[in-house]
């Protein structure tokens, strides 16, 4: 049986960091792009990070710099380690794997988990 967990998210003060976790079971990570998305109040999911398969990363402009994504092929884990947080990116973390490319968009993922809420004070 499939299952996907998302976990990580917080209460942080702006300039912290988080590491956020997509923890896969019963389907492997790494045969196909994993994502990290994230939708903040009133605003369009967005594509924050991706990882491919072959382990090529992408990043938004916004996160350049400050986010890293990694696997864990071991624990089939995809990270989203995320320092120096702002205000701006308080949002819900989703993470969609089995993606075909980094290039796939929000409205052409097939199915969304529960996610992890990013909660930043100023």
């Amino acid at each position: 049986q499939e299952h996907l967990v998302e976990s990580g998210g917080g209460l942080v003060q702006s300039g912290g960091s988080l590491r956020l976790s997509c923890a896969g079971s019963g389907f492997p990570l790494n045969t196909n792009a994993v994502a990290w998305f994230r939708q903040g109040p009133g605003q369009a999911r967005e594509r924050v990070s991706c990882i491919g398969h072959s382990g090529t990363t992408y990043y938004a402009d916004s996160a350049k710099g400050r986010f890293t994504i990694s696997r864990d092929d071991a624990k089939n884990t995809v990270y989203l380690q995320m320092n120096d947080l702002k205000p701006g990116d308080a949002a819900v973390y989703y993470c969609a794997p089995g993606l075909p490319s980094c290039s796939t968009d929000a409205a052409h993922v097939g199915a969304w988990g529960q996610g992890t809420r990013v909660t930043v004070s100023s």
